[in-house]
């Protein structure tokens, strides 16, 4: 019996999977709409890979539920227990105005109530120390104050917990034993960072996403077992490390990322496995393009974002997301100039041409109208596309009202899209010093064929790599996960007060904490890999830079340590001050559970003569306009295949357009490599 791996990922518009079978290597892949409910895509398409269940050994899961239920502000309702006098630290945040010259800027509302906000005496002072006792009589009114007022879940934040978790540790157990029913979060288990407000957000966040994902994941775990699935389910995290059910029931917060960090992953490990170290990531789905970096084999990471304005304290991975993806909504302002999403139509009604009751115009309509997409020929042949209604669509929407041609329209919409995707890899490139000239695009999502010759000019980037598969390489990207446990502490110490002994002590004791992470959760790799960092800054800065600390900085001196942050800070800010003072502010201890890879195999073929389809009429802005090209069958192109644009190269999920100035090449392992010709 074959052994295999599933890998699920859930976004916008579809559910894509990927079955590896570890013996031969060889790939399957299936898509199944995002629509109704969740849990009967993740069961349909295991179906129709005809997938028995007692033979997959790991299932790897990445969603968007939990973006989708902050952003969409769609999670529970939740109560807040935290220090008497510190009831309005989430609505008064930092008292900043973010957008400072919008004069009508509002900050975003709190997600709890300030009648579900409540404070209990306990204090804590700025060592960690007891001031106050926790007053378990106060405790135990609020908690039922709460039950009262009908939330599903309770965070707890008091100040300083962060050094001490006496008082919240005693919190959370009065909350299971007043009402073992409802979800309790303690910022002490979610994030052990200074600032109040960004810790109480964090931890608000976690408990307001907490009760609909262990839904979900209990309903995944009972079905799967019902089924007779003996394996682990894994669930991908936002910093590209992978966890247990249990862990990512506890801590949804975690998992914001979940999806587009399994593409970062993936293009990690195809980067490795072509030798090319430094890669931009740019996933074009239905909803979202989502770009992050990749420098030298790593990606980059953020231990703060935010999330609908409301900020988040967690290890993640670097990534942009901005609303351009297939399903995007082209739409006029008031000034009558076009802009394209962020708001999409997702797959449920779709794109107008989807034919399924939708009337805007998306940019998957101006890419059938401009001949891109064979309609006839989308999902391989599941779905016909309506050019009709894309047309109509266009032309109501756009074309009229600028006093445009629908095919001028289109071709404005498309350039629009591409023009805000540039922007999206300039914002993780040049503003954060970096050449795009010197990085390579990895371009897949559905749309990412689409996008990738265009970006590659606009960009000047080396190449544009375009993955087998390209539609379904996220998942294929879980596959490549490595288990995953992270801490950060607050250290808050000057740099020439600390020794290396002190850093040592620090550090092994944030090691031994997360080493029994993995034994709580039942995770036993068979090889791990450690991870030092540093968040440091000079003295009178408020942000740090994040510095990696290496064995040989824990001799005896730090003088290394120093140096790396001196130019780390340069390649951040183009400036180093070497003879300023500086301070360690935060330290991070992560530990990778290494799993198997899944290796690249070699495709057969011959020189791909007979990959023709046919010819097509197609509309490219910037190069005179129409044009006839060929259209190649992807699954027919032979290894070492060399094809000149303009071209359109097909496969069941995604279209790859060359452009004329350009010619791609198939590598051994098929994926399709984009150039620009020399003049």
């Amino acid at each position: 019996m074959a052994r295999e791996r599933l890998a699920i990922d859930v976004g916008g518009t579809f559910v894509d999977f990927v079955a590896l079978d570890e013996d031969s290597g060889d790939v399957r892949i299936e898509k199944s709409p995002s629509l109704g409910s969740i849990e009967a895509r993740f069961f349909e398409g295991i179906d129709r890979l005809a997938l028995d269940l007692t033979a997959v050994k790991t299932i790897i899961h990445g969603s968007t539920m939990v973006i989708n239920t902050i952003v969409q502000e769609k999670g529970a309702r939740v109560g807040l227990i935290t220090t008497r006098g510190f009831r309005d630290v989430l609505e008064l945040g930092r008292g900043n105005r973010e957008e400072i010259y919008n004069l009508f800027y509002q900050p975003p509302a709190p997600l709890v109530e300030r009648y579900l906000r409540l404070e209990v005496s306990e204090r804590l002072d700025a060592r960690g120390e007891v001031v106050r006792p926790l007053d378990e009589g106060e405790a135990r009114a609020a908690i039922r104050q709460l039950k009262a007022a009908g939330v599903e879940g309770i965070a707890v934040v008091f100040l300083h917990s962060y050094l001490n978790p006496q008082h919240e540790n005693r919190m959370r157990d009065l909350v299971e034993e007043e009402c073992p029913d409802i979800a309790v979060t303690v910022s002490s288990e979610i994030c052990r960072e200074w600032r109040e407000f960004e810790r109480t957000s964090t931890t608000v966040l976690n408990a307001y996403a907490k009760p609909k994902l262990a839904r979900y994941l209990a309903a995944l775990k009972s079905e799967l077992a019902r089924r007779r699935f003996g394996g682990a389910l894994s669930i991908m995290q936002s910093s590209g490390g992978i966890t247990s059910l249990p862990a990512a029931s506890e801590g949804p917060i975690r998992t914001i990322a979940s999806g587009p960090a399994g593409g970062v992953i993936g293009a990690a490990a195809l980067g490795r496995q072509l030798a090319v170290s430094n890669l931009v990531a740019a996933d074009v789905g239905g909803t979202t393009f989502d770009v992050a970096l990749i420098s030298d084999g790593k990606p980059l990471e953020q231990t703060e974002h935010r999330i609908n304005r409301r900020p988040v304290l967690q290890p993640t991975i670097d990534i942009v997301s901005i609303g351009a993806g297939g399903g995007s909504v082209a739409w006029l302002d008031a000034a009558g100039g076009l802009n394209i999403g962020p708001r999409s139509v997702e797959a449920d009604p779709g794109p107008a041409c989807f034919d399924l009751g939708g009337d805007e115009a998306t940019v998957t309509d101006a890419q059938l109208l401009l001949g891109y997409l064979d309609p006839d020929y989308y999902l391989g042949e599941r779905m016909r596309l309506s050019r009709k209604r894309a047309e109509a669509a266009i032309q109501e929407r756009v074309a009229n009202p600028l006093g445009l041609s629908a095919l001028d329209a289109a071709a404005g919409i498309v350039h629009l899209a591409n023009m805000n995707m540039a922007y999206a890899i300039r914002n993780i490139t040049i503003e954060r010093g970096h050449d795009p000239r010197d990085f390579a695009l990895v371009c897949y999502g559905g749309g990412g064929g689409l996008f990738a010759g265009f970006l590659l000019n606009e960009l000047g980037a080396a190449s544009a790599i375009i993955p087998q598969n390209p539609a379904t390489f996220s998942a294929w990207g879980l596959l490549n996960a490595d288990y995953r446990e992270d801490t950060i502490r607050t250290y808050l110490k000057p740099f020439a007060d600390l020794t290396a002994g002190d850093l040592r002590a620090e550090l092994a004791k944030l090691e031994a904490e997360v080493r029994g992470r993995f034994a709580a959760n039942g995770i036993v790799p068979d090889e791990t890999a450690l991870e030092l960092h540093a968040a440091m800054r000079y003295f009178g800065q408020e942000h740090t830079v994040k510095v990696p600390v290496l064995d040989g900085d824990l001799g005896a001196d730090l003088l290394a340590l120093r140096r790396r942050f001196d130019d780390y800070h340069e390649q951040a800010y183009s400036l180093k001050l070497p003879d300023s003072a500086a301070e360690i502010v935060n330290l991070q201890v992560s530990i990778l559970g290494i799993t198997a890879k899944p290796a690249l195999k070699r495709i057969d073929g011959d020189d791909g003569n007979d990959s023709l389809k046919c010819r097509r009429d197609i509309t490219v802005r910037g190069f005179g306009g129409g044009m006839s090209v060929n259209v190649h069958d992807r699954g027919k192109l032979g290894p070492v295949r060399s094809i000149e644009g303009p071209a359109i190269v097909e496969e069941w999920t995604s279209t790859i357009l060359i452009l004329p100035d350009q010619s791609a090449q198939v590598d051994d392992y098929g994926h399709l490599i984009i150039k620009r010709r020399a003049p």
